[in-house]
């Protein structure tokens, strides 16, 4: 299997994960920058005109980048902006497009139109079959422990159910913090790295300083898994649904049924604004800095990791 040319010379093997609220102009374009795919939700552009002013930015500040970016399509039908967005993708023509909560072989076809890709984020080997017979390129295995929406599987158990038939691009999402655990997805068979989390804790990333705070003095026993604030399962900070004056340890569980991607969630307290995504790998997280230096941390981690395992194992 050949990844697509954009992908060929990246720093690292890393997709940036797009985050809501938190990913803008400004975090996408340091991430691409800095050698590693670059992403934003197009929801995050309000009112949706904004999408387009917010493309011009980022192509303009990633000229001459070796990384593309990419755009997330939520395609879920409480989506009403869906076709509009689509409709300006294809103005600028956006080379990759990460579409979650289903798949629809019309958008695929269309983001294929103008020559991109489209990866499909799925939490099972179900998901991930269903994603590629209707079009998708490329997958994104969420696993447990990733950041905002995530799957209940292990890495290790959706990563070899879904490379036992697909060969096409493979990232995998989960706890990734580090140089080591992007080596590590590697050799699960990913062939990215899809990271979120620890972009949060970042000068350029859109999240409010106690957010950015609570990233670096988090930890994995500080996460809980629930459906209630969007209808999907997912991870949040345990230290923003006791600030929105809930039990973390006693959250009914949510109506998929209710999911509005329109007003941003099920309760008076909304995902993302005040309940907060991340994943369990926060205690790699030691502190607020800029995306380049974070992933310069990330290149020598996984540089060290290497060696250690070469030396460890007697590989060449």
């Amino acid at each position: 299997m050949t990844l697509p040319a954009p992908f060929a010379s990246l720093r690292l093997p890393v997709i940036a994960a797009p985050m809501f609220i938190v990913s803008t102009p400004e975090l996408v374009i340091a991430q691409v920058r800095s050698g590693v795919v670059g992403s934003f939700p197009a929801l995050n552009a309000r009112p949706a005109s904004q999408l387009d002013d917010w493309l011009y930015e980022i192509e303009a500040g990633t000229v001459g980048c070796r990384a593309p970016f990419a755009v997330n399509l939520i395609v879920h039908k409480s989506n009403n902006r869906l076709e509009e967005d689509l409709l300006i993708l294809e103005k600028h023509k956006v080379p990759l497009v990460i579409t979650s909560l289903g798949a629809i072989p019309e958008v695929n076809a269309a983001v294929h139109s103008w020559g991109g890709a489209v990866f499909h984020d799925v939490i099972s080997d179900r998901f991930a079959r269903k994603a590629v017979e209707k079009g998708a390129d490329g997958l994104i295995a969420v696993a447990a422990g990733a950041g905002g929406h995530a799957g209940p599987q292990s890495p290790f158990a959706l990563m070899q159910e879904i490379r036992a038939w697909f060969d096409g691009p493979l990232a995998l999402s989960g706890a990734i913090a580090c140089g080591r655990s992007i080596l590590a997805a590697q050799a699960m068979g990913a062939d990215f790295a899809y990271i979120g989390t620890p972009f949060i804790a970042t000068n350029e990333a859109n999240a409010a300083p106690n957010y950015k705070q609570a990233i670096v003095d988090g930890e994995a026993a500080d996460i809980v898994y629930s459906s209630l604030f969007t209808g999907v399962h997912g991870n949040y900070l345990r230290a923003s649904i006791t600030a929105a004056g809930l039990d973390p340890d006693r959250l009914p569980e949510g109506d998929k049924n209710q999911m509005d991607f329109g007003s941003g969630g099920n309760t008076a307290a909304k995902a993302w604004k005040d309940i907060w995504g991340s994943g369990q790998g926060i205690g790699a997280i030691r502190s607020v800095e800029p995306v380049e230096a974070r992933i310069a941390a990330f290149e020598e981690q996984y540089r060290a990791a290497r060696n250690e395992l070469w030396a460890r194992t007697g590989m060449d």
